[in-house]
């Protein structure tokens, strides 16, 4: 896939606006998680670097559904964003309107201007033209370096790159080297560790990484469903009646493309999904009446391990049980552990396994970690991604 970078466009004296995904946990005005902010800056510090260049930002934070709601300003964001860039950060008084295209017009070399939640106005999620327009009259150039939203056709990720020179930021550039050799041309043996808790918000993944893969992992609440087309008993565990001829479909599909598919061979349970529960290990496939599967055991890790040790690929959607209830969090931790010492290109992408690597401090041991959870997941489908899409050659 070949995208036109930033890299490829010559910025001096240009005027830039700038996609970003600053959407961070904010709580009593204060930024908690500012990963994001900080994974945009090597793009915006390379803009700002080129001679007499000033750059426009633009972000959603929450759900103000398409309303000017102060809960949802950009205020926060743009004082913590301002700390990590190490040079002023002015917040515009809103996306559109005279008074912005007043503060745009004034701008010098080297300013930066971030503008309020462009989910204040509900023509950004219907990626209305003429809000596009707009967007696009105060810049020279577009760059898009959000991923996290690059699956959203919204005027600010895709209909603004109708109306102007579009390129890719370093973020988006990355994600891109890392998740596209995985549907297209993988180094073999190539993995996949699949969990999450629903069959049916995976199957479309799974499927689509059957054409490349030579192993599937299937974990997490998913993984139950499939133990029962199997023959297993899974107790009270999570279970999708409505998927099971699909799980059934799947795995003889897997067969015939010979891909071999691994389930847990042993669980830790409890009788109540609780985090206080006392965890129950089974010692085999089949959990007994009353039960709940919480967690992979660890045979199951075991065989993961001597799965992954002459692995060249791996990647991992998906946490392996409830690892927010630290007494079911060892599988998720186990196999997070395994990926860190792996010598093969490892790619971690959603939101939960993200969320894991990070718990278990492992994120610079693995090769790429994504920054879009939906976005990761649509790309991992084979799905085209409307703010990729705009920025290929």
């Amino acid at each position: 896939m070949n995208l036109n970078t930033i890299k490829d466009v010559d910025l001096k004296n240009k005027k830039i606006i700038i996609r970003v995904d600053f959407n961070v946990p904010v709580k009593d005005g204060v930024v908690k998680d500012d990963t994001r902010i900080r994974a945009a800056l090597p793009t915006i510090e390379y803009i700002l670097g080129q001679s007499g260049t000033s750059l426009i930002v633009m972000s959603h934070f929450g759900r103000p559904k398409g309303t000017h709601n102060p809960e949802f300003s950009m205020a926060p964001i743009a004082s913590r964003f301002e700390a990590l860039l190490k040079r002023p950060v002015k917040l515009a008084s809103d996306v559109i309107g005279r008074d912005v295209e007043n503060e745009v017009k004034s701008m010098k070399a080297g300013d930066v201007l971030l503008l309020e939640n462009v989910r204040f106005y509900p023509e950004e999620e219907a990626n209305d033209p003429e809000f596009s327009k707009k967007l696009a009259s105060y810049a020279d150039i577009y760059v898009n370096d959000a991923f996290g939203t690059a699956h959203r056709a919204h005027a600010s990720t895709e209909g603004i790159s109708h109306y102007l020179p579009s390129y890719a930021g370093f973020l988006i550039e990355k994600e891109v080297r890392f998740m596209a050799p995985l549907l297209e041309n993988p180094e073999k043996p190539f993995v996949a560790i699949i969990g999450g808790a629903k069959v049916s918000s995976k199957i479309t993944v799974l499927e689509s990484l059957l054409k490349t893969c030579d192993c599937v992992i299937i974990g997490g609440g998913m993984a139950y469903t499939f133990l029962k087309v199997c023959g297993h008993k899974v107790g009270s565990s999570l279970l999708e009646e409505d998927y099971l001829n699909t799980a059934s479909a799947f795995l003889n599909k897997a067969k015939e493309m010979n891909v071999k598919v691994i389930l847990p061979i042993d669980h830790v349970c409890a009788a109540k999904f609780d985090e206080n529960e006392v965890p129950v290990y089974v010692d085999n496939q089949d959990i007994p009446d009353g039960l709940i599967g919480m967690d992979i055991g660890v045979k199951t890790v075991k065989l993961i391990e001597n799965e992954l040790k002459n692995s060249k690929s791996v990647v991992w959607n998906g946490p392996m049980g409830v690892f927010e209830f630290s007494a079911f969090s060892k599988g998720t931790e186990e196999v997070a552990k395994i990926l860190a010492s792996s010598k093969a290109t490892t790619v971690v992408g959603g939101g939960d396994s993200v969320a894991a690597i990070n718990k278990f401090g492992l994120s610079s041991a693995i090769s790429h970690v994504s920054t879009g959870g939906g976005a990761s997941l649509e790309f991992l489908e084979g799905k085209t991604l409307p703010g990729i899409s705009a920025l290929q050659k």
